[in-house]
Order: structure tokens, then sequence, then C-alpha cells
């Protein structure tokens, strides 16, 4: 028996409606064909209107970690600034090493966001080619100030890689206003999609200097989405399955107005506030893991109450009929993550903490 809508609280991959499962189910078609370029067009189309952007938004048939290495592949030649706060943040910065890349790594404990006057100490001491930062970092909720972070790196010459994974379609993001020179996210958050593709964004400066950074590759090279791109097209085959969905989904996220669907989830992270103010009323000690002002819109990072385990508060409330998760690395065991991202609503999520609430006063 399919369970109800509105109980897969994971951070990613998110749940996803049947109509938009059911999608996936149409014939294939070619890639090559004009029936393609039609169905590349419109979702190119919507997503514009979830990325902000006049730019064209690249299709590629791979998880979101793989549009980072591509970023950092097809990144000016030169050092790489990498922010890190969280695990996906040094991911990041991980590729941009193992491309042998020059990376200085500045390091803040999870939770936090990085110290905009450090960054920009960091900046004024060495000339950098890209500054690399995770806008909505899933590991621990946390909502980074990527706009300053922008600001900052072309004050000294540099370019920003923006990881967009859990915000892109959930958080405010202006591509174009901010001049965000990379924007990456990936088919399974907050857009509600299965997994399997990564979606992302680059200004003509970026792609203008691409052309003469050695080493970026054949599947990873964004030159070559830069020119299938201008046909309609992606340069290697498709996860055309995803696109059907996509294009359903899209055609939803219209009518609802990015806006709109923005403040659904700034709403579902006040009631997850509300929520943690009223268990912390009646005795039990649980916060989120960031400050107020940070915390991502997307998914809440809860810190449990001392001697809670996560992998049973995850269990047993599982058994209540609703998924959530662990903390992630070294906040396994001491929280709890509970994604609340694409098509959820304030009153599913609602049932979800009750569900939570529950184990925990147990």
């Amino acid at each position: 028996m399919t369970a109800p809508f509105g109980t897969f609280f994971v951070p990613g991959p998110t749940e996803v409606r049947s109509e938009i499962l059911q999608a996936m189910a149409r014939p294939m078609i070619a890639h090559r064909s004009a029936e393609y370029e039609a169905l590349h067009r419109r979702v190119v189309a919507g997503l514009q209107g979830v990325f902000r952007t006049q730019r064209p938004v690249y299709l590629m048939t791979a998880s979101a970690t793989g549009f980072m290495e591509a970023a950092i592949r097809c990144a000016p030649e030169g050092p790489i600034l990498s922010l890190v706060n969280g695990a996906f943040a040094e991911r990041f910065a991980q590729i941009a090493q193992r491309c042998d890349r020059r990376t200085r790594v500045l390091t803040v404990p999870w939770g936090e966001t990085p110290p905009l006057d450090l960054v920009e100490q960091l900046l004024s001491e060495e000339s950098y080619a890209a500054v690399t930062v995770v806008h909505s970092e899933t590991s621990s909720g946390t909502l980074t100030d990527v706009r300053a972070v922008t600001e900052l790196a072309h004050r000294y010459g540099a370019m920003c890689l923006v990881d967009a994974v859990t915000s892109i379609a959930g958080v405010p993001f202006e591509t174009d206003a901010w001049g965000v020179d990379l924007v990456l996210t990936g088919s399974q958050k907050a857009l509600a999609l299965p997994p399997g593709m990564a979606f992302g964004v680059v200004s003509e400066a970026y792609i203008l200097q691409a052309s003469a950074t050695h080493a970026r590759g054949r599947y990873l090279d964004l030159l070559e989405y830069e020119e299938a791109a201008l046909r309609s097209g992606t340069p290697t085959t498709p996860a055309l399955s995803i696109l059907f969905a996509a294009d359903a989904q899209l055609a939803d996220i219209a009518p609802e107005g990015i806006e709109a669907r923005w403040a659904r989830h700034a709403a579902m992270l006040a009631c997850a506030e509300q929520w943690v103010e009223e268990c912390r009323a009646d005795g039990l000690d649980i916060a989120h893991l960031p400050r107020a002002g940070e915390r991502s819109p997307t998914v809440s990072a809860l810190r449990l109450p001392e001697g809670r385990r996560a992998t049973d508060v995850a269990s047993r409330v599982a058994a209540a009929g609703f998924t959530i998760v662990t903390g992630y690395g070294p906040l396994r065991e001491s929280s709890i993550r509970i994604g609340h991202m694409g098509d959820h609503t304030v009153a599913g999520l609602t049932r979800c903490l009750a569900a939570v609430r529950e184990v925990l006063a147990g």
C-alpha cells in the first residue's frame, strides 16, 4: 500500500508526487529530434524562472557533484578559495584539490556561516581565480549570504561558484541580479523531482574565459553545454524520463509562482522554529544547529537532548509513519535532519513534527 503524500521528510531525495512519477512513464523520444528540442525549450524556460536568469540553464545527466566538478574544471586558471562550513562545502573544496587546483580552505564550525570580514581578508591577501561556497548547507541546515560573498569575490577579481542544491526553488536566489558566475542544483531537492540530473547556470563572463582553461575534460566541459544550448540540446544523451517529470513539475510551479514557493518554504521554517520553542518550553532540550537568521528554509538540523541517539529517534519516528534522517558526519548521532522542501506544506510538516515530539517525549 502506498504511503500518503507528506510522510517522506528526507533532505534529498525529497518526496515526489505520484503524477510527476507517472510522467516518467512516457515512451522514449529521439534526443536529436524536433520533439526533444521542444521539450528542452520548455524545461529550460521553466528553470529560467526558477533560477531568475535570462541565461540558458544547462541540463546535465549527473548528480549535482558532477556539476560541482564541472564548475572547477572550467573555472579560470589560478588558486581557489573554498569556504567550508559543512560536508558539502568540504566536498566542493576536495573537488578543487583533486582537480589539482591550489586551494585555500577557510573552515568554520558546522552550523555557522563564513565571516564576511575574514573572507575579505583572505581575498585581499592573494589573487584568487574563484571562490566556492554553499548557499544552503544540507549537512547542518545553514544558509549563507551568497550575494554578499559574490560581491566580495568580484571586488577582488574572483568568480563566485555556488552550490545551491537545497536552495534553488525553495529559497530566494537571484542569479542575474546578484551577478553569480555559476550556480548549480540537483533535481532531487526543492524541485521535487527524482534524482539523476543537475541543473546549472553560468555567466557570460565565466563561459567566455572557459576556453582558456586547460584540462576541462569532455563530459564535464561546460563549453559543450553552452554550444548545445544554442540548438536546444545537450552534449550527450540526457535522462529523458527525468526531463518528462521536470516538464510536468515546472508546469505546476509556474502557476504557484516562485515567490509564493519561496514564501511556502519560509513558512515551513517558521513552523519548525515555533515547534522547537514549544518543545523547549515543555522541557525538551532540542535546538536548531544554526542561529536565527542563518537557518535554511528547506532543511532543519536539530540538536537532540543529551543522551538521545539519532538512529533510535529516526527509527521510532519511521514506525509512526514519517521518514526523517540522522545528522551527517560528526553530527550523525547527536542530531536529526528534517527536509521540508519541494511540494511539502506546513500542514504536512506539522504532522511530522508532532510524531517527532511524541518520540522525544516518550
